[in-house]
This record gives structure tokens, C-alpha cells and sequence, in this order.
């Protein structure tokens, strides 16, 4: 099933730096060039251009723009201190191309040459170098061969020196093993549950008027009213509007029409793609899975990846590249699937699901059309209402007067900050409330989904405790909840004594077994402390009580199950864990060397160069 692959820019020194260089740039303005006359700063003897910059930060924007699929300023980016991030890992790219320089370490032009003719962008309809696509490119990036091949050169000497920082750092086995020891212990143990109905034959008994005037005296906390702002507000929004507008059905189709590619959706496949560097190498992990030998789940944990790093989602014909389209579309049997073309280089694909077309018609659409279209009327007659009402204001009508005159609504509540009813489900309500004060004049405000409100102030009621013939029922539920859950600890306190003294815990009630429990696994209708309860406990035979608001439950340790060594779980958990712990310790060596570089040689920064090219974005 093997198939013919383009050539792809990557290589083994791309792949090193794909692989290490996160440890110290994070993958924040890998791509920049150097170029240009002004600089932000420099590092020993090496630059950070204006440009360096600016391409960083710009490529930093569109990632974001296009993993939040929506607008992203470039306050949003400094809010979260991402050009920190971005500048920080120009510094630590320069940084490494001063230390690689200052030791003379560099590659060839025959090296800088194999890596340009093997990137797709620069290559002609038969595949191979081409000179005039390869100089167009890099013009319309604002680049020229010789400074993009500086770059080429600079780079496979930093990941030159990285892998010479790095190699061989391997992290000490007893880490991992005792890691997944804790990790991976599982533990058996039995559980005898008491109930309401283990106390006496008629259960808890009613609390008398001396109980809940006691409950009620020593608990006056619990039934305080916080203060409470009450409030008189006039309100309108698209939802109380919607049902009184008509929407025409020719608007309705046009609108089902803009959406076709929702409502008409191609066949699609569930895919997951694992790239590997060359053909070669592909087809040998495709022909192991074929044989048995592994499966594709193991070969994603081997490159220290996750699932989701290879989840691709729904994918259609479209985006794929052809001929891994044809082979996968035409296959609906095969579950792994390659060596095909990706736009990362060989892959193998493996199918979860296969997604027939669909079509969803006008008729079986056309309810959530007219709420769309509706909404969006009510919203324009809103906008239409603004003046009015603002000039109603102005006029010193009352919030009475404008419910009376407009399709504002009137309402008064007791607001608190537990309040979420109504309006007060509205941020901009909740803080205009908090804001608000007695004698201010009511002030159109907006809402969230488009709607518009207007509030005024008429009494701060300062916080109270209710006489308790007003919430007897509030307090008798309080004083049930505390009393029973008093009632089954002490009951199951006096079964641990019973099993002190030589009573078994299967002679005191019925019992539920529970096997190879987990430190993070739940247990459904149990107390949310049980788990972490029994893992505290030290020998066979121990007991722990375990406390409930309905029931109470005693738990016995019956074994201690150290991890599986040949089971394939844990053995991927060793090795994702092996790998975190080199990773961590690869992270840390690389900062302190890094760090040690720059101390050594010095940073200067222009911080009125990198205010400049901050304007310059929107």
C-alpha cells in the first residue's frame, strides 16, 4: 500500500529542532529572518533586527487569529505578555547563534544548498529546484537568498549546538519507576455502607421546637440574608421581540444558501496522521503494524505524542493532498492507511470513522433560520429604540413612565451577589447594580445578546437575620442534614469499634467489592474523599471511616496492587513519564546554559526601538 511521496523540507536537523528547540524558544518566533538596518537590541555580537521583531510578533498574531478562528489585537497579545514571550526567544535564538560563532561551529554551502532544493515551496512542476519560484517567495516575505541562507546556516548551527548541549542527557530510571510505581498502584478494597435506614426502625427522628430554636440560635450565620440592593430596572431584548416580527421566506432562502457548505456537507473521514521523516521509514512501521509487531497507538507513544497531537478531526477530500485523498476515500475498509503525502512530509493515516455525505434541507433548517434572521430584527429595533428612550432620560421620565410609552418591561427585585434570575443573569446588570447609588438617575445601559436596560437605586437593605417562625422549613432541613450526618458517623463509628474487637466487616452488613481502583479514579454515589481515604491507609486489614451528607461508608483494605510491568498501559505510562523526565531535565539544562550564555556575553535592549514597532500594530 505503499505509495510515491514529494519530498519534504524537513530532515534530520529540521526534526532535532522540531524536537528540542521548544525547550528554549517555546516555538515563539522560530520562523523570523534577519535583515534590515535598525536593530532592538543584540547579544554579544549578534543583532535583533527591527525585523526580526516585527516578522516575530506578526507571525505570532496570526497563529493566534487562527487558533481562536476570530480577531485577535495586539493589546490581547501584550495583556497575556506574549511579545515578552516572542522577544525573550529572539533573545535565546541570538543567544545560541553567538555561542555557536564565537566556538566556530557552521555548516557548509553544500549543507545550506540540500535543505533549500528540498523544500516544496521552491520547486518546479517536475519536482526540482527552481530558481526563479525560490527568489519570488522570498521576496514577497521581504527576504533575499543571501539573507534567508544566513538564516538556514545560523539555524542548523544553533540545533548543532543544542544536540551538542543535549546528547545523551538521559534521565536516571529510578524516577520513572518510582513515578509510575505511585502512579500506577491500584488497590482492592471492600465497603460497608450505612444509611438512614441502619440507624432505628423509624429512621432519624423530627426535630423538636427546642431543636431547631437551639439549630437556629448557634447557627445564625447560615440563615443571615446578605445585604441586598433592591432595585427597580426597565429592560428589553431581542428574545421578548422575536415572536412579533415576520420574517420574509425569500430572506430565509437566501440566508440557507449563504450557509449551503453547513447544511451540505461532503463525505469525510475521522483521521489521525502520524508523519514520519522519510518514505522509508513509513513504510517499516506500517509493515511492523501489518505484522503484528505494533500498533499504531504504540508507534504515536514511541514519538513521545499524544493523540490528540495526531488528531486531524473531520477531514474531507479538499484537504487532503490528492493522491492521499484518492487512497483514502476509495478505501473503506482499511483502518491504517500510507506511506501517503501530507504537507508535512510521509504519513500514515489511520481512519476512526467514516462521515457519508448529508444534507440538511430548507424545510428541516428553516426554524433556526427565522430565529437567526429574528433575532437579528429585534436586535436592529432595539438599536432603533436607543434614542428614544435615551431622550425619555434626559427628559426625567420615570423607568414607570418609559415601560408605559416603549417595549422596555418593568421589573423590581432584591438583588444580591448570589442573584442569577432574569436580568441578573446579565454581567452589565450585576455590575451596574453593585455601582449604582440612591439618588443617581437611571442611565440606558447595554445588554450582552443586544438588548438594553436601565436601573435606578431605591434602598440598600443592610443584611438581617429572619425571625425564625419566617423560615422554619429552611431551618428544619439545615438541622435534618447537620443531625444525620452527626447520627451516621457516630453509628459507624461504634461498627469500627464491633471490628476491633474480631468482627468481620461481612457479618455487619452487606458489602461492595471494588478491584484495582486507581488513585484518580471516582467512585459514582460515594463520598469524593473515599479514594484518597483508602490510599492513606498502610497495612491489609486497615479500616477507615468515611463520612456523607446521606451516608456514611467503612472501607477495608483487602490488597495492594503494584503496577503490571507487561501491561500495556503501564508501559506506556513509563514511557511518557521517561520522557516528561527528560524533557524536564532537558528544559532546565538548556535554560541554565542558556542563561549562562547571556550573562556571559550581555543583552542590550532598545526599549524605545521595541515601543516603535509596537505602534505599528493595531
Amino acid at each position: 500500500m505503499a505509495t510515491s511521496v514529494a519530498k519534504k523540507a524537513s530532515n534530520l536537523f529540521v526534526w532535532i529542532i522540531l524536537g528540542l528547540l521548544f525547550v528554549a524558544l517555546a516555538g515563539f518566533g522560530i520562523g523570523s529572518f534577519t535583515g534590515g538596518a535598525s536593530r532592538i537590541g543584540s547579544v554579544g555580537e549578534i543583532e535583533i533586527t527591527v525585523s526580526d521583531y516585527q516578522r516575530a510578533l506578526d507571525e505570532e498574531l496570526r497563529a493566534q487569529i487562527a487558533e481562536r478562528r476570530a480577531p485577535v489585537s495586539f493589546a490581547e497579545l501584550q495583556a497575556q505578555g506574549i511579545d515578552q514571550a516572542v522577544l525573550q526567544a529572539l533573545v535565546a535564538r541570538a543567544a545560541l547563534t553567538n555561542e555557536a560563532q564565537t566556538i566556530g561551529l557552521s555548516v557548509g554551502d553544500a549543507e545550506v544548498a540540500r535543505q533549500i532544493t528540498r523544500i516544496e515551496a521552491f520547486q518546479g512542476l517536475d519536482g526540482s529546484f527552481d530558481r526563479e519560484a525560490y527568489e519570488f517567495t522570498l521576496r514577497q516575505n521581504g527576504l533575499t537568498p543571501a539573507q534567508y541562507e544566513q538564516d538556514i546556516r545560523r539555524r542548523t548551527a544553533n540545533s548543532l549546538l543544542q544536540v551538542a548541549v543535549l546528547g545523551g542527557l538521559q534521565a536516571d530510571p529510578t524516577i520513572a519507576e518510582t513515578l509510575v510505581a505511585f502512579q500506577g498502584e491500584t488497590r482492592d478494597f471492600t465497603i460497608l455502607t450505612v444509611t438512614e435506614a441502619d440507624l432505628a426502625p423509624e429512621g432519624l427522628a423530627a426535630p423538636s421546637e427546642a431543636d431547631l430554636e437551639s439549630y437556629y440560635s448557634e447557627n445564625p450565620q447560615r440563615f443571615t440574608r446578605s445585604e441586598a440592593r433592591r432595585v427597580t430596572y426597565a429592560w428589553v431584548t431581542p428574545t421578548m421581540l422575536m415572536d412579533d416580527l415576520t420574517i420574509d421566506e425569500e430572506a430565509l432562502r437566501a440566508l440557507y444558501e449563504q450557509r449551503a457548505s453547513l447544511y451540505r456537507q461532503p463525505e469525510r473521514r475521522l483521521l489521525e496522521r502520524l508523519v514520519f521523516i522519510d518514505t522509508d521509514m513509513a513504510q517499516a512501521a506500517f509493515d511492523a503494524i501489518a505484522a503484528g509487531e505494533t500498533d499504531f497507538d504504540t508507534l504515536v507513544a514511541d514519538r513521545g505524542l499524544t493523540l490528540e497531537d495526531v488528531d486531524l478531526g473531520e477531514v474531507a477530500r479538499g484537504n487532503l493532498m490528492p493522491e492521499a485523498a484518492e487512497a483514502i476515500f476509495s478505501d473503506t475498509e482499511s483502518e491504517i492507511i500510507g506511506p501517503l503525502p501530507s504537507d508535512l512530509g510521509p504519513a500514515l493515516f489511520r481512519v476512526n470513522a467514516v462521515l457519508d455525505a448529508s444534507e440538511i434541507s430548507f424545510e428541516e433548517a428553516q426554524e433556526e433560520l427565522r430565529a437567526e434572521l429574528a433575532a437579528e430584527a429585534a436586535r436592529r429595533a432595539i438599536d432603533d429604540l436607543r434614542d428614544p428612550i435615551d431622550d425619555l432620560l434626559a427628559g426625567g421620565a420615570t423607568l414607570e413612565e418609559i415601560a408605559a410609552e416603549t417595549e422596555m418591561r418593568l421589573g423590581a427585585m432584591d438583588y444580591t451577589p448570589i442573584s442569577e434570575d432574569g436580568i441578573a443573569a446579565y454581567d452589565a446588570f450585576r455590575e451596574a447594580v453593585t455601582a449604582a447609588r440612591e439618588g443617581d438617575f437611571p442611565e440606558l445601559l447595554a445588554l450582552s445578546d443586544g438588548g438594553l436596560f436601565a436601573l435606578r437605586l431605591d434602598e440598600v437593605v443592610p443584611p438581617a437575620l429572619p425571625p425564625l417562625d419566617e423560615i422554619t422549613d429552611e431551618v428544619a432541613q439545615a438541622w435534618r442534614a447537620t443531625a444525620l450526618r452527626e447520627a451516621l458517623a457516630g453509628f459507624g463509628q461504634t461498627l469500627v469499634a464491633e471490628l476491633a474487637t474480631g468482627a468481620s466487616l461481612e457479618e455487619l452488613g452487606a458489602t461492595m467489592t471494588e478491584e484495582q481502583i486507581r488513585r484518580q479514579d471516582f467512585i459514582p454515589d460515594a463520598p469524593p474523599t473515599l479514594v484518597a481515604q483508602v490510599f492513606r491507609l498502610e497495612a491489609i486489614g486497615d479500616v477507615v471511616l468515611v463520612p456523607g451528607a446521606e451516608q456514611a461508608l467503612i472501607a477495608r483494605l483487602d490488597a495492594i496492587n503494584p503496577p503490571a510491568r507487561d501491561d500495556p498501559t503501564v508501559q506506556i505510562l513509563t514511557q511518557i513519564i521517561s520522557q516528561s523526565v527528560a524533557q524536564s531535565m532537558a528544559m532546565d539544562i538548556f535554560e541554565a546554559y542558556g542563561q549562562a550564555m547571556q550573562a556571559d556575553v550581555g543583552i542590550r535592549l532598545d526599549q524605545s526601538m521595541i515601543n516603535a514597532v509596537h505602534t505599528q500594530f493595531p
